[in-house]
C-alpha cells in the first residue's frame, strides 16, 4: 500500500519556525514530523510514499535526499507553481496513486499512533471508496456519523452552523484525525478542480455515497502551533 503525506501546507499557526521553513520539517524531540510519520508508517509495512510539497518544498526535497529517502521508495508532488490544499493536491498526485490499491493518506503534522492495519482493515471490509480515522475529542469542527457510522453531516460546534445529508436524528459528532484510506475510484467520483478540500467534496458526496468514519480512541495531537509541539513532546519520545 502507498501512502500520501500532506506536507505543501505553508504552517501559518507555527509561525516564526514557518517563516523560513516546512512545517513538516518542525521537531517534537530533535525530529522532524516527516521522519516520524515515514517511520510510523513503516512500522506497518508501508514502504512506498508520495509526499506533497510546496511551501519550501526544497528543504524536503534535500532532508530526504541526505536520509536516503529513509530506504523507502518515495514519489514527490511538488506544487511549485500553486498550493492546491488536500482535495487539489490528491487530484495533482493521482498519477502516482491511481493503479486500483487502496492508499492512505495522512496530514505531515499529525501524530498518531493509530493502529493502521485495523482502518485498513476495516477499510477493506466495508468496500468504501473512503474510511475516514474519528475520535471523540475535543475540536471547532466535527463530523457527524448515524449508528452505522456513515458520514451524513458537518458541525461548526463554535457557530453551531451545520451541513446535513438528512435530518439530524441524534448523530455521533466526531472529530476528523487526518488519516483516511481511500480506493482510487475516488477520482472518478471527485468533482471538483483546481484548488480545494478534499473536505468540502466528501460532504457533497455524502449525499449519495457511503463514506464510512473508523473510530479510535489513540493519542492524537495535531501539531500547527508552537504550543501543540509541547503537547506533543509528552506522547512521543
Amino acid at each position: 500500500m502507498k501512502a500520501l503525506i500532506f506536507a505543501a501546507g505553508k504552517g501559518t499557526r507555527l509561525k516564526p519556525f514557518t517563516d523560513h521553513h516546512p512545517k513538516a520539517l518542525a521537531k517534537v524531540n530533535g525530529i522532524p514530523l516527516l521522519e516520524r510519520n515515514i517511520t510510523y508508517l513503516k512500522s506497518f509495512g508501508i514502504t512506498d510514499f508520495v509526499i506533497n510539497i510546496h511551501h519550501f518544498g526544497d528543504q524536503i526535497v534535500e532532508f530526504l535526499k541526505k536520509n536516503n529517502n529513509f530506504n523507502c521508495n518515495i514519489e514527490v508532488s511538488d506544487e511549485a507553481n500553486e498550493l492546491l490544499e488536500t482535495g487539489g493536491g490528491l487530484i495533482f498526485a493521482r498519477r502516482f496513486l491511481d493503479h486500483g490499491e487502496d492508499f492512505l493518506i495522512m496530514n505531515a503534522d499529525i501524530l498518531t499512533d493509530i493502529n493502521i492495519t485495523d482502518l485498513v482493515n476495516y477499510h477493506k471490509k466495508i468496500k468504501d471508496f473512503a474510511t475516514l480515522a474519528v475520535s471523540d475529542r475535543e475540536s471547532s469542527r466535527k463530523l457527524l456519523f448515524n449508528d452505522e457510522l456513515v458520514l451524513r453531516g458537518w458541525l461548526n460546534v463554535q457557530t453551531g452552523e451545520q451541513r446535513l445529508a438528512e435530518f439530524n436524528k441524534g448523530f455521533k459528532a466526531l472529530a476528523f484525525s487526518g488519516v483516511h484510506c481511500i480506493n482510487p475510484i475516488i477520482f472518478n467520483k471527485i468533482k471538483r478542480t483546481g484548488k480545494f478540500s478534499i473536505m468540502e467534496e466528501y460532504l457533497d458526496l455524502m449525499h449519495t455515497e457511503k463514506i464510512h468514519g473508523f473510530v479510535h480512541d489513540n493519542i492524537l495531537v495535531d501539531v500547527g502551533r508552537p504550543e501543540s509541539i509541547i503537547v506533543a513532546e509528552k506522547h512521543f519520545k
